[in-house]
């Protein structure tokens, strides 16, 4: 870490890195581990992740799915699931469940597959009891614009009230442009008016 400067460092699994005399169900073996590594993130100001797998038993909280000792959690200051969703396999869910340092972020969504490789889809409103069963939909802000887009300009819709309803519906901006550009839409002024239309290639 010296030599490279490194301000990030990921051990994953976590569990292959504890080595052959340390038994990651017991506590009491875990906890020197953490405080060793903490030493060592605070004399260098390096940033650790830790990446574990959880275990497959059902019905159980969070706190109870990680494989090992619970000291893997409870050492962490920030806590997040990634999961995939039964009605989608090739979508995943990143989602906040623990968060000492600061308040949770929200749940976060993104593509992996075959053809299109990694790409984030965007903010969801998917728990983290959705993640641990597989169940819940992801429906984003950029996906219900395109939408609500879909829906209004059946016919030409002046600009003004198409970003009043999406400001209705709490979506910024810029969400609005990336739908706009996604779903195929024209701009056109007639007087001192911007119009919005969709495009003839794909009505």
């Amino acid at each position: 870490m010296r030599e490279t400067g490194a301000k990030l460092i990921v051990l994953d699994p976590l569990q292959a890195y504890l080595g052959d005399n340390v038994d990651m169900h017991r506590a009491n073996e875990v906890r020197p581990v953490f405080k060793r590594l903490c030493a060592m993130a605070d004399r260098t100001g390096c940033a650790i992740i830790l990446i574990g797998h959880m275990n497959k038993a059902q019905g159980l909280k969070s706190s109870y799915r990680g494989l090992g000792s619970i000291d893997f959690r409870a050492a962490a200051r920030s806590v997040l699931l990634v999961g995939r969703l039964k009605s989608d396999p090739a979508v995943r869910v990143v989602a906040h469940d623990k968060s000492s340092l600061a308040p949770e972020g929200k749940s976060i969504a993104f593509s992996l597959d075959a053809e299109n490789g990694f790409q984030w889809i965007g903010y969801c409103d998917v728990s983290v009891d959705d993640v641990l069963s597989g169940v819940g939909s992801v429906q984003t802000k950029t996906a219900q614009m395109e939408d609500e887009l879909r829906r209004m300009l059946a016919k030409p819709v002046p600009a003004d009230d198409v970003l009043r309803r999406a400001a209705e519906l709490g979506i910024s901006e810029r969400t609005v442009n990336i739908a706009k550009k996604n779903v195929g839409v024209d701009s056109y002024k007639v007087g001192n008016r911007w119009y919005w239309r969709k495009s003839d290639s794909r009505m």
